[in-house]
């Protein structure tokens, strides 16, 4: 039991430690400036595309997303992009709520995905470009 309360701890610290943006995935891949990312609103069950510059916030919903880092792995590399974002809730006349900090990586969404009852966020690509979003934004 108390081999795996250690282990239980030591995989609890080397997550934590892994949700910083300073820290590198484990891959080689290139910082790219543009995150394209996809929202999904749950009342109206539509799906948003949309593209967040790196470190410009970017509204969906009463959600604030930053995008901290954008990386992507080379042609040669099997295809992965991962972003590090940070969500914040802002509704009308109430505090501002932190909901969601760490990476996301476009080929497993669900990894460690944002929890909210109305939205959904996932990142799709990084790219060196604006090239405009589709499907707009509420």
């Amino acid at each position: 039991m108390r081999r795996l309360s250690l282990v239980a701890a030591l995989l609890t610290a080397s997550a934590a430690s892994a949700q910083t943006p300073d820290s590198q995935p484990q891959y080689p891949s290139t910082p790219m400036p543009v995150a394209v990312l996809q929202g999904l609103d749950k009342i109206t069950a539509r799906i948003y595309t949309f593209e967040a510059p790196v470190d410009q916030t970017i509204g969906f919903g009463t959600l604030k997303v930053t995008v901290r880092v954008c990386r992507k792995r080379p042609p040669e590399y099997p295809p992965e992009s991962a972003a590090y974002i940070e969500v914040v809730e802002q509704r009308p006349e109430q505090q501002a709520v932190n909901l969601f900090h760490g990476w996301m990586f476009a080929s497993s969404p669900g990894l460690n995905p944002l929890e909210h009852p109305v939205y959904d966020v996932w990142v799709i690509d990084c790219k060196t470009s604006s090239g405009g979003a589709s499907g707009g934004r509420p």
